[in-house]
């Protein structure tokens, strides 16, 4: 079960990264592009770094959830408004799925345990 743990928490990182690339491809097609597309990445990192990481600074039983679905849904919105709807849903999805499997007893113990 180890095993089946890593392989869903190296998923979920997985998912963070792709957040970050939704926010540079949403900043992409914006104005001034060469501005948004490496700093709405940056700031969803910092948002991430001091509320929804394990080890947040500011995150919380209510913070880091909220952290979380704050990312995750803006990253989502931001696929949706670059005209990529289909990647838009796959990465919703993948998002639920691989986060609700991290909640797991099984798994929130090797976080926990680090």
């Amino acid at each position: 079960m180890a095993v089946f743990g890593w392989i869903v928490l190296a998923l979920v990182f997985v998912d963070e990264l792709l957040a970050m690339a939704a926010f540079g491809v949403w900043g992409w097609q914006q104005d001034p592009r060469w501005l948004l597309v490496w700093m709405l990445p940056i700031a969803a990192m910092l948002v991430w770094f001091f509320f929804a990481s394990p080890r947040a600074r500011y995150g919380g039983a209510v913070v880091r959830p909220a952290a979380k679905v704050i990312v995750f849904g803006l990253a989502t919105l931001a696929l949706w408004d670059a005209d990529h709807e289909t990647w838009a849903v796959m990465f919703f999805a993948f998002s639920v799925v691989v986060n609700g499997l991290a909640l797991l007893p099984s798994i929130r113990v090797l976080v926990e345990s680090e």
